[in-house]
């Protein structure tokens, strides 16, 4: 089997969509021996800035010494990229190899596209012999494939309403879902919380016994502009230049620097050179992403309420507005709530979705953003979306890809292929 058949393979999984549990995934690990038990894992829940999380203490453990594997979905543009061993992602032969492993030694299994892939990932940390394993959970934690790792500590992002048609509608439900990251007497960082979250949080690390981090008890940042300067139990670091843009990437990277200091007390060392080094060359792709000697192209992955917010903020910070804003919204999230926060900065929408995926129909959001005073048009799919942006749009306007992972893979794919000119 090639690369390409293998990755067809992993695309025909996902037929079976998405099926909460945990039975698939324990059989498929007990038939690999627990590929899990070879690492240290840290294990990275919440709604937004987990990718970002993962992604900081993952750089800063790398600049440690330690051979450290990420894991992390979704892809933007290779199924590679969800799973990282210092930085890089695995490349094609490697996935090849893993696919057929995990075939091989799990006959007849079921398995959705996500336990599958969380069963490559472990498989193949444990061939690369990492030290450690930064572990994103897919979108719950009680009955997502991740949450049968033991792991060192949990860190906890700010959580929000999303994946309501699964998690549940309120936030005391999805904070139950996800709560159940936090392992019995194992430390867990928890990061800023809407009060009703908190709640639920603190009252399972009651339960659990669990040492706790708490965000501006135990740790937190003073922002000054581009730079933070970080506050934690064992470190105090100033003048911090993160290499990821956005006041709220300085809240989630000090997650991570708190996180580092948890493994640096459970004995492995970790310098505070390493911290900072970590959080200057962080990348995470597609997250306030200025596409590179292009102009004026912003790629984000907002898509939530919170995630809207938190790029709207960005926007007002920067005094960007007049935007030509390319946007999919997946089936399953909030209209009003991600159009609200960004309609006031945009002077055109270009309202399209991704293959493979269920969005809400573009005439929808166009009729929705038509009504609120914005133009809009209709595109078959992000390639045509983006190129009509690029043409309509006037000297220094800035042109926008937000509202879904998969708007934003499909045109970083654009952007890969073609020029253009300043």
């Amino acid at each position: 089997m090639d690369y390409g058949k293998s990755i067809e393979f992993l695309c025909g999984l996902r037929q079976t969509g998405i099926k909460l549990g945990l039975r698939n995934i324990a059989l498929l690990l007990s038939d690999l021996d627990h590929p899990q038990k070879q690492f240290v894992t840290l294990h990275v829940a919440g709604t937004n800035g987990k990718g970002s999380t993962a992604s900081g203490l993952a750089a800063i453990l790398s600049a440690a010494g330690y051979r450290t594997g990420l894991y992390t979905s979704p892809h933007l543009q290779s199924f590679n990229e969800r799973i990282r061993i210092d930085g890089e992602t695995v490349s094609d032969p490697e996935v090849t190899e893993l696919v057929a492993e995990v075939r091989k030694r799990t006959p007849g299994r079921s398995a959705t596209f996500f336990e599958f892939a969380t069963a490559m990932a472990f498989l193949c940390f444990e061939h690369r012999r990492v030290d450690f394993a930064v572990v994103e959970t897919g979108m719950g934690g009680r009955l997502d494939a991740t949450v049968l790792v033991s792991p060192l500590a949990s860190l906890i992002t700010p959580i929000s309403l999303d994946h309501t048609n699964y998690l549940g509608t309120s936030l005391a439900r999805i904070a139950a879902e996800k709560a159940s990251v936090i392992k019995k007497q194992r430390p867990v960082i928890i990061g800023a919380q809407p009060p009703e979250v908190l709640a639920v949080l603190l009252n399972r690390v009651s339960a659990t016994a669990s040492p706790l981090r708490l965000w501006e008890r135990d740790f937190g940042v003073v922002s000054k502009g581009r730079t933070f300067s970080y506050r934690g139990r064992g470190s105090v670091l100033d003048d911090l230049r993160p290499s990821l843009p956005g006041e709220h990437q300085h809240a989630n990277l000090a997650m991570s620097l708190c996180a580092a200091e948890v493994v640096r007390e459970a004995g492995y060392p970790v310098s505070e050179s390493a911290m900072r080094r970590g959080v200057e060359q962080v990348r995470w792709p597609g997250r306030l992403e200025w596409w590179p000697n292009l102009p004026r192209v912003l790629l984000d992955g907002a898509h939530n309420a919170a995630g809207a917010e938190v790029l709207a903020q960005y926007l007002e910070t920067e005094g960007i507005d007049g935007i030509h804003w390319v946007v999919g919204i997946k089936w399953d999230k909030d209209v009003q709530a991600i159009l609200a926060p960004l309609l006031p900065r945009s002077k055109a929408l270009y309202c399209t979705v991704a293959a493979g995926e269920t969005f809400i129909p573009p005439n929808q959001l166009a009729e929705e953003s038509i009504r609120r005073g914005v133009p809009a048009e209709v595109f078959p799919d992000p390639q045509s979306a983006f190129r009509m942006a690029v043409k309509k749009r006037q000297g220094g306007e800035t042109i926008l890809i937000a509202g879904s992972l998969y708007i934003v893979g499909a045109v970083r794919d654009v952007l890969d292929k073609m020029e253009m000119k300043p």
